[in-house]
This record gives C-alpha cells, sequence and structure tokens, in this order.
C-alpha cells in the first residue's frame, strides 16, 4: 500500500501567491467599471445611502436607528446591496450595533433583454437567508420574499415584503416582516440621503 497520490500533486499546490482581487466594486458611477447595460433600470439606486429611521417588530419596542446602504456593481449583470444600522439614543448618539445584511440584486432577462422584474437574495448574521421576486418602475422598486431559509436557531422570519423609492433624491423605503406566524408588522423605514456616487 502507497501514500503516494498516482496522478500527482494538484497544480496550485507549489504555485506562487496570488495578487489581490483584480476587479473592482464601485457606487460611484464615474469611476470603476462601466454598469453593466441590463442594470440602467436600477440606476437611481446605485451610492452610498446614509441617514436615520425607525425599527420595531419584533422587538419588544420601536427604537430610532441611523444607516448605511451601499449599493455597488462590478460590471456584470447584478447589483451589490449592503446595509449596516446602528441604534441611537434620544440625543441620536450610537448605543449599539442593529441590522446588518448583505446581498445581490438583479434583473430577469427576457430574450436576453432586461424587464422590469427583477431577483434579489439577501442574508443577515440573525441566520436568514430570503429570496425576493420584485418589480422596477422608474424610482420604485417592489419586493416580496418568494422562499425564506433559516438557520435551526435562526429568527423565526416566515415572510417580508420591501419598498424602496428616491424621492426627491433620498433612498426610502420600508421593510414590513412577518415572524412567528404574526403578520406583517413594520420592521424597519428608513430616508436615507446620498453620500457618494
Amino acid at each position: 500500500m502507497t501514500d503516494e497520490n498516482p496522478i500527482g500533486p494538484p497544480p496550485w499546490l507549489n504555485a506562487p501567491p496570488v495578487e489581490p482581487y483584480p476587479y473592482e466594486d464601485t457606487y460611484d458611477l464615474r469611476k470603476g467599471p462601466d454598469l453593466h447595460p441590463a442594470l440602467l433600470g436600477l440606476l437611481p439606486f446605485v451610492g452610498q445611502w446614509r441617514g436615520r429611521g425607525q425599527g420595531g417588530f419584533p422587538a419588544p419596542e420601536d427604537y430610532d436607528f441611523a444607516q448605511e446602504i451601499t449599493i455597488s456593481h462590478d460590471g456584470r449583470p447584478f447589483l451589490m446591496y449592503e446595509s449596516r444600522a446602528w441604534v441611537l439614543d434620544g440625543d441620536s448618539k450610537p448605543v449599539g450595533s442593529a441590522a446588518r445584511e448583505f446581498g445581490f440584486w438583479r434583473p430577469v432577462l427576457v430574450d436576453d433583454r432586461p424587464s422590469d422584474d427583477m431577483e434579489a437574495t439577501m442574508i443577515s448574521p440573525d441566520g436568514v437567508m430570503e429570496l425576493y421576486l420584485g418589480r422596477a418602475n422608474g424610482t420604485r422598486l417592489e419586493m416580496e420574499a418568494d422562499a425564506i431559509v433559516r438557520t435551526p436557531t435562526g429568527a423565526e422570519v416566515t415572510g417580508a415584503q420591501r419598498l424602496f423609492g428616491i424621492v426627491e433624491g433620498a433612498l426610502l423605503y420600508a421593510h414590513e416582516m412577518v415572524a412567528g406566524g404574526d403578520g406583517p408588522h413594520p420592521h424597519m423605514s428608513a430616508r436615507l440621503i446620498r453620500v457618494g456616487g
């Protein structure tokens, strides 16, 4: 019995080190890769946004929060979505981290042309992954969860809806949630101003 691999070592085993990731993500349309033509319907949402909002269900009490959302691209036909929120006290000072999530938005192609329909995935550290189907109409984007998967200890989210809109240059959104069989209830809503892009 021999311990030697009959096909030899894999080609990457002794390869030289790899350089840093060579492709750029950008939320600023003035630099980086060109926006993929399939994303023109989602163009108003690309950027970095920051502002404040109010959270609620399933928390026991409503709370004020600040939030930063970055919607970027790398030249391919999808957008990357990243959100970080933090709780604010009565003096608008940060008192703790809140929701965080990451996802991808992509238009549905029909005969290789983008339609107004879109698909999105969102994942959070609460052990929940949501698959959304929606529709973009100018500066308005509506999405409803088509499937939700959670880890055995994940939050008991069973349904969700999200509405995004650009109103007077600001990004407004409302997120409703069904959890533990109860809802939909307002979960988070905010008004964010463009700070980049």
